[in-house]
């Protein structure tokens, strides 16, 4: 029976050393209870690093016994490992880069990239121990991803998951990183990635998209055979607990301290993990901007401030430890008086049901970090205010601000701003507060962290049945057999090629991809067959297509259709064409040109091409884009057609259609077996108007309307030398 592993940097346990031995505690994160609903049912396993050294072989089999009563498989870490893996690459790399601090924090050094190599490796090893056929394999968060296409080398057909819970930076901070393209080829792995905001989304799709050689369409991302989708999924809490919290005997009790200690004033809460992320001396600010700029609020409201300790031993973070400090010292040295202090600041962390009862006391909520990938503090405030009071002030920089919009949104940079929501929180109406919070909870209630596991497994199965169903219309061996059979035992054939992405690759200068040796070679072969009829149909020009291949036994349309020619026989035009349209549409064209370096125009009997192959990336598809906007109402006047390509724009008329040149060749003759090969948007005109019995094949994707598709050019060619392989030359 086929199960789930749920693979992390750290396991969902806390392990504590005393003389006894090793004792372990189950976690209280969110991702560890959401997950619960995961790797505590059935096989399902989890695997990660305990969070300690151990290093005693006896104590490592102790632990692991413990470990395997809670369904956890432990990777154990030595210092150096720790320090150069997780400390090293991971946060002196990662974070800083993914939090937009590449200049500030940022330091790569080639031993800790080798030791994240390592350490990924070894998570590999421990997943191979106990994964099987069939197995659904969820890695987590940044620490891991190389770890999918490890995996993925040594067992091609497992499904693997992959989610990120941090932000993912833009492309021009992500290049930065040395060894960006590994990173990326780790994550290919993955069948599905998954984000919290749909602007991660955008910003890995463009990285990927410029610095691997995939093709993007949406969110679905071509990478040799596979497809991987990438997608957003905003990660939820446990609602019912939080929910459920304000309701204990402990919480009861630490809300009526609260409430006691702070009678005559105003609670304004703010809880973060200790870093630089969090944006806590820009917070500090903004408060201290209240009590100059508003002296009315001096002794009615108070900052209470919970400051989690974090890698305070690394020096950057000493000194935001040590600065944090200075400026809370200096507003309650500068505000404070006998009976009121502003900051209530507490370095270190507090219990569930302290949290809980601060959260439901809290008259606002200050969140406010520079770069979050969600913030899951904001949600539990808000599934905590069972009365629907209390205000959420909350940063437009995380992630959660695309889901709770009824939050007071505000950039945390903004002293000014920031101050004045304080006010505005302040002030509101309850009856703002409760429709407000209303609608607050039954997002987050709704998106809980259950509704997150599910959300995201589900579309991972489906992303695995849409690879499997486009595995299926791959030419395979069999697929490749049976149309070869079927070639050698028909009597009359005609075979429809198209030229550029078909037979030859695409060139960055067109005039460069002529025809090789092979081949004319491969053509002649074809054409001598007398049962081969033998048709290559271009957008070329027709003066090109003559002088490759006029002299040779083959039909050729040219220009999608505006030129024939007969084998041994004279060019001819569609009848009725005009080109008058020209004058009207070439100044707009080179309008596009001189707004986008690398682009040109091309220029055919009957058509307009706007090519963009060799613009920046991103900018030609955006102004291809832009002028098919300016150019649909003019080209529907004309009676034109706009045809998007590959790396190309064409203007036509509407009368020129290679579907159509081809059923009227078609239509010639009694032919029992009909094949066309071809790559682009044009080419579907031909895969739609043959027969049903007709073997339409695209290269180089599998969205189609053809029944089959070929990776590359070198596949079609392979075919059609098999074609001739062992069929008699009259």
């Amino acid at each position: 029976m086929s199960k789930t592993i749920i693979v992390s940097n750290r396991l969902p346990v806390k392990i504590s050393k005393s003389e006894e031995g090793y004792k372990l505690s189950a976690s209280e994160g969110g991702l560890a209870t959401g997950l619960g609903s995961v790797y505590k049912h059935g096989n399902n396993k989890w695997i990660g690093w305990p969070g300690i050294e151990i290093t005693g072989e006896s104590d490592r089999e102790n632990v692991s016994g413990q470990l395997k009563e809670m369904s956890l498989i432990p990777v154990f870490l030595d210092q150096e490992e720790i320090n150069q893996y997780y400390e090293g690459f991971s946060n002196d790399v990662l974070w800083p880069v993914f939090h937009y601090y590449i200049s500030t924090y940022a330091v790569y050094k080639q031993s800790n990239w080798e030791y994240y190599n390592a350490v990924n490796q070894k998570f590999r090893d421990e997943i191979l121990k106990i994964a099987e056929p069939g197995d659904v394999i969820w890695i987590h968060d940044y620490q891991l991803m190389l770890l999918p296409a490890l995996v993925r080398n040594e067992m091609p057909d497992v499904s693997i998951g992959f989610f990120l819970h941090i932000p993912f930076p833009s492309h021009e901070l992500f290049r930065m990183i040395p060894w960006r393209y590994e990173l990326l080829e780790g994550l290919m792995g993955a069948d599905l990635i998954g984000f919290h905001t749909f602007d991660d989304v955008r910003h890995f799709t463009g990285a990927v998209s410029r610095i691997l050689p995939v093709s993007v369409s949406a969110n679905i991302i071509t990478y040799g055979e596979r497809s991987v989708v990438a997608e957003s999924f905003p990660m939820g809490i446990d609602v019912k607990k939080y929910a459920s919290l304000p309701h204990k005997r402990k919480v009861k009790e630490n809300i009526q301290s609260i409430k006691e200690t702070f009678k005559n004033s105003r609670l304004i809460l703010s809880i973060d993990r200790l870093d630089y992320s969090k944006g806590i001396l820009q917070r500090l600010q903004a408060f201290e901007h209240l009590l100059q700029k508003h002296p009315e609020y001096t002794g009615k409201v108070t900052l209470y401030m919970v400051v989690v300790p974090s890698r305070d031993t690394v020096p950057q973070y000493a000194h935001l430890r040590d600065e944090i400090d200075k400026r809370v010292g200096n507003i309650n040295g500068l505000y404070r008086d006998m009976d009121w202090t502003p900051i209530h600041y507490y370095y270190r962390s507090f219990p569930i049901e302290m949290l809980s009862a601060l959260y439901s006391t809290a008259d606002v909520c200050l969140v406010t970090p520079l770069r979050d990938g969600m913030n899951l503090v904001s949600k539990e405030y808000v599934a905590s205010r069972l009365n629907y009071d209390g205000v959420l002030i909350l940063s437009e920089m995380a992630g959660a601000s695309k889901e709770l919009i009824d939050a007071l949104i505000v950039n945390p940079n903004n002293a000014g701003e920031v101050c004045e929501a304080i006010i505005t929180a302040l002030n509101m109406p309850p009856d703002e507060q409760m429709e407000r919070m209303q609608q607050m909870q039954q997002l987050v209630t709704k998106f809980n962290i259950l509704h997150w596991v599910k959300i995201f497994m589900d579309r991972l199965k489906e992303v695995k049945q849409m690879q499997r169903s486009m595995q299926t219309r791959h030419v395979s061996l069999a697929t490749r057999q049976s149309i070869i059979n079927r070639y050698r035992k028909t009597k009359k054939r005609i075979i429809f090629l198209d030229y550029d992405g078909t037979l030859v690759g695409f060139q960055s200068n067109i005039a460069k991809a002529n025809p090789d040796k092979e081949l004319f070679e491969l053509i002649e072969r074809l054409s001598e067959d007398p049962a081969n009829d033998v048709v290559l149909i271009s957008g070329r020009k027709y003066r090109n297509l003559d002088e490759w291949f006029g002299d040779r036994n083959i039909h050729l349309i040219a220009e999608h259709g505006a030129w024939f020619k007969m084998p041994n026989g004279a060019w001819h035009k569609i009848p009725g064409l005009s080109d008058g349209w020209k004058k009207d549409i070439a100044p707009v064209l080179e309008t596009y040109v001189d707004r986008t370096p690398g682009s040109f125009i091309e220029e055919k009997t009957y058509s307009l091409v706007w090519h963009y192959r060799n613009a920046q990336k991103g900018l030609g598809e955006l102004r291809a884009s832009e002028l098919m906007n300016n150019l649909k109402y003019i080209a529907s006047d004309k009676g034109l057609q706009l045809l998007p390509g590959d790396k190309v724009l064409e203007i036509k008329n509407m009368e020129i259609n290679k579907g159509k040149a081809a059923v009227t060749l078609v239509e010639k003759d009694n032919y029992d077996f009909i094949i066309a090969f071809g790559d682009d948007y044009t080419d579907e005109d031909i895969f739609k108007s043959l027969p049903e019995s007709a073997v339409t094949i695209k290269v180089g994707s599998n969205v189609s309307a053809a029944k089959f598709y070929l990776r590359n050019p070198g596949e079609v060619r392979n075919l059609l030398v098999s074609f001739t392989e062992g069929v008699p030359v009259a």
